[in-house]
C-alpha cells in the first residue's frame, strides 16, 4: 500500500525536494516519514516556522550544493594533489561559507534561533585568501611565488630570444624563406626554407610541409636557447606543484572543519527548504497533540488552485472517532478526506499546513482505500483489489491509526455491500482509531445515526445550480441528488416517478422529499406533447430495408414424400407434413420427426419420382398400431388415438 501515492504526499514532496539545493537534503526529503517522537516533531516544526520566518524577515539564504567540493576534500584527505580547478571550488565554498555567515548574523537581530548556527561555522578566512592570491583563472597565477615570477619572466626572455634569431635568420637569408614569418613546431622556433635552399640554412630540421616543397628548421643560434627554455619549463612545473601541494595540504588540515560546515550547510538546506514550501503553499503552523483530536480551520488542498478551492471546516475526535461522509458524485468528498489526511501527514512530518488554524493529533500509521485499484496483472476486479485492501488496513489498524475509506463497499452488489460496509465499520470502531469514511448507502447512515463515536457528515450541493458548494457539514446525513440531477437535466416526471418507487416504495410519492417531482412533471407535460423539429427527426431517422415481397405458395414449395436434404447438419429425410402458413415443414428423419423453417430444406428427389400415384404414405410414416387404430376409426367407434 503505497499511502504517499494515495493521497499524493508523493507531489508534496516533488515540490519540496525542488526548493532543495543539496543532494543530501533532496535525499533526506525523499526518504522522510511521520515522526513518531512529540518531541521532535515539535523541533521540525519549530524550525519550519523559524525558517520562514527569517526568509521572509532577512531574504533566502545563500545556499548551494556541496556534493562537488565534498569529493574534492575527500581526494586532497588521501594525499592527491588538487588541480587549479579544484582549488577554486574550495574557495567558491568558503565565500559560500563567509556569505552564510554574514547572513545568519544579520538575522540575529529578528533573534530567530536558526541565526546561532552561524557560530558553528568555521570560515577558514586564510586558506581562501592564500587561494584567492595565487590561483587565477584555472591557473597558478605568476605571483603566486617570488621564485615562479622569477621563472616565468626568464622563460618569456629565452622564448623572446629564440624568437629574435629566427627573425635573424629570415632577414639575412631573405631570398632562401617560403614565407615572410616564423613559427613554432614541436616547442621549437624554426623559419620556413624552401627545399632547394636547406644546405644554405644551418640548423636542425625539425618538420617539413605536406607537399615537401617547404623544410621547417630551428636555427643554430636559437637551439641553445631552446635547451635553457626546456630547463626552464622544467623548473616551472616544479615549483607550480610546490604550490598545487601547498594549498592542498592547508585544505586536508582543515577536513574536519570543512566537514562541519559542509554538514551544517545541508542541515540549513533542509530547514530553509521547509520555510519555503510554507511560503509557496501559502501555509501556517498546526498545533499538536496526542489525544486523537483534529480540528482544521479554513483547510485546503495544498495541491489545488488556491484561488478557486473552497476551504474546509472539518473537525473530529471529540465526540466521535468516526465520520461517515455522504453526498452527490463530484460532491468533494474524496477531495475532503484526501485534505484532511494529506495535512495531518504534512504537520506529522514537520511541514506547515494549508489550513488558516489546525491542531492536529499525532497518528501511529496512515492507512487508506482510495480509488480503482482493478489491477490486471493479479487478475483483480475493482471490487477484489478494495476488499483486498480493505484486510490490509483492518490488520494493520491500532487506536492510534488514521484511516480514510473512499466508497466503502462499492464495485458490487448493493446489499451485499453494503452490510460488508457496516461489517468493515464495525472493525474500525473495534480498533479505536480515527476514520473517515465516503459511501452512498442509505443504511450506511442509519447506522452512524444509531452507533456511538460515529456521526454522519453531508457536502452540501446546489440543486438550483446543479453544482456542489465543497463545503462539509457534520453532524447531518447527505443524500446522492441523483433524482435532483436528473430531473434539472429533463427525465420526463412519470420516469422519476417510476424510480422513486423503485428506490424507495410507494410512500416516498407523497412525502415532502420529493415534491420537487410533481412540478417536474408539470414542468415537462407541456414539452413532451410539442413535436420535434423537422431536422432533429430526419437527423436520427433508421433508414429500413425495404423488403422484397416473395411470390408463390410456400405450401407448394414441398409434397408429402419429397426426399428433401436438411440443413446445415446435411441429413436425408422425408416430408411428413408441407409447409403452413408459418413457413414450418415437418421431415422424416432416419429416427425421429422433426419441425423445421422450409429456408433450411432443398429438395432432394420429388416424390412423384419415388413413389407411384395413389401411394399410401402410412406406411411410411406411420407405425402398423397406428395404421391398424386409423382403419378402425375408418369402420367403427374407438377410444383408440394415434399420437404423433
Amino acid at each position: 500500500m503505497n499511502i504517499e501515492k494515495q493521497i499524493e504526499f508523493d507531489k508534496i514532496k516533488a515540490l519540496w525536494m525542488n526548493l532543495a539545493m543539496t543532494q543530501r537534503a533532496k535525499e533526506q526529503i525523499s526518504q522522510t516519514s511521520f515522526f513518531l517522537s512529540e518531541r521532535e516533531l515539535r523541533k521540525q516544526l519549530k524550525d519550519t516556522t523559524d525558517a520562514r520566518a527569517m526568509i521572509e524577515q532577512a531574504g533566502t539564504p545563500p545556499l548551494q550544493d556541496v556534493t562537488m567540493i565534498q569529493e574534492i576534500l575527500l581526494a586532497a584527505a588521501k594525499g592527491e594533489c588538487l588541480t587549479p580547478y579544484q582549488l577554486e571550488r574550495v574557495e567558491n565554498i568558503l565565500v559560500l561559507i563567509r556569505r552564510l555567515k554574514s547572513y545568519l548574523q544579520r538575522a540575529k537581530m529578528y533573534e530567530n534561533p536558526l541565526a546561532y548556527y552561524e557560530e558553528n561555522l568555521y570560515e577558514a578566512e586564510e586558506l581562501r585568501e592564500e587561494i584567492a592570491r595565487q590561483i587565477r583563472n584555472g591557473q597558478v597565477d605568476d605571483h603566486a611565488s617570488k621564485e615562479l615570477a622569477k621563472i616565468r619572466s626568464q622563460i618569456v626572455r629565452c622564448e623572446e630570444q629564440m624568437k629574435l634569431k629566427a627573425e635573424q635568420v629570415m632577414r639575412s637569408q631573405k631570398e632562401c624563406m617560403a614565407d615572410q614569418y616564423c613559427t613554432f613546431r614541436n616547442g621549437r622556433v624554426c623559419v620556413p626554407v624552401k627545399k632547394d635552399c636547406r644546405s644554405k640554412i644551418s640548423g636542425s630540421v625539425i618538420d617539413k610541409s605536406s607537399t615537401g616543397s617547404t623544410f621547417f628548421i630551428e636555427p643554430a643560434g636559437a637551439a641553445k636557447y631552446n635547451e635553457q627554455l626546456q630547463l626552464l619549463r622544467i623548473e616551472e612545473e616544479n615549483e607550480v606543484y610546490r604550490i598545487l601541494y601547498a594549498l592542498t595540504a592547508m585544505a586536508a588540515s582543515l577536513s574536519e572543519a570543512f566537514d562541519q560546515n559542509l554538514a551544517l550547510i545541508e542541515k540549513l538546506d533542509f530547514i530553509f527548504s521547509k520555510g519555503k514550501l510554507s511560503i509557496d503553499l501559502g501555509a501556517s503552523e498546526p498545533l499538536i497533540n496526542t489525544q486523537r483530536r483534529i480540528v482544521l480551520r479554513e483547510a485546503r488542498h495544498p495541491l489545488m488552485d488556491r484561488e478557486i478551492n473552497v476551504p474546509l471546516q472539518f473537525e473530529m475526535g471529540e465526540s466521535a472517532r468516526g465520520i461517515i461522509i455522504t453526498g452527490p458524485n463530484t460532491g468533494g468528498k474524496t477531495v475532503a478526506i484526501k485534505t484532511v489526511m494529506l495535512n495531518c501527514m504534512m504537520a506529522q512530518c514537520g511541514l506547515h499546513v494549508t489550513c488558516k488554524e489546525a491542531d492536529i493529533c499525532m497518528n501511529s500509521s496512515y492507512l487508506c482505500d482510495i480509488g480503482d485499484g482493478q489491477d490486471l496483472t493479479e487478475n483483480l476486479s475493482t471490487f477484489s483489489a478494495h476488499i483486498k485492501n480493505v484486510l490490509k488496513v483492518l490488520h494493520e489498524v491500532n487506536r492510534d491509526s488514521f484511516v480514510i475509506m473512499d466508497e466503502l463497499g462499492s464495485g458490487t452488489d448493493p446489499a451485499e455491500g453494503m452490510g460488508i460496509a457496516i461489517a468493515i465499520l464495525e472493525e474500525l470502531k473495534k480498533s479505536g482509531a480515527n476514520f473517515l469514511v465516503t459511501t452512498h448507502y442509505p443504511q450506511v447512515k442509519e447506522y452512524a445515526d444509531k452507533e456511538q463515536d460515529i456521526v454522519n457528515a453531508r457536502m452540501t450541493f446546489d440543486k438550483e445550480t446543479l453544482s456542489p458548494t465543497y463545503q462539509m457539514v457534520i453532524g447531518e446525513a447527505g443524500e446522492s441528488c441523483a433524482f435532483y440531477i436528473a430531473d434539472r437535466l429533463g427525465m420526463p416526471g412519470h420516469m422519476l416517478q417510476t424510480a422513486i418507487r423503485a428506490a424507495y416504495g410507494k410512500k416516498a410519492l407523497s412525502g415532502s422529499r420529493f415534491q420537487y417531482e410533481t412540478a417536474s412533471s408539470d414542468r415537462k407535460k407541456g414539452m413532451e406533447n410539442q413535436p420535434h423539429h423537422a431536422s432533429d427527426q430526419a437527423a436520427h431517422k433508421i433508414i429500413k430495408q425495404k423488403n422484397i415481397k416473395k411470390t408463390g405458395n410456400l405450401s407448394e414449395k414441398f409434397k408429402r414424400g419429397d426426399s428433401v436434404m436438411v440443413y446445415p447438419d446435411h441429413k436425408i429425410g422425408i416430408v411428413c407434413e408441407p409447409v403452413n402458413e408459418k413457413g414450418v415443414l415437418r421431415i422424416q428423419l432416419s429416427d425421429k420427426k422433426i419441425w423445421i423453417n422450409h429456408k433450411r430444406v432443398k429438395l432432394h428427389v420429388a416424390a412423384d419420382r419415388l413413389y407411384p400415384e395413389d401411394y399410401d404414405f402410412s406406411i411410411i410414416f406411420e407405425s402398423a398400431s397406428d395404421r391398424k387404430i386409423r382403419h378402425d376409426m375408418g369402420r367403427k367407434y374407438t377410444d383408440e388415438v394415434i399420437r404423433y
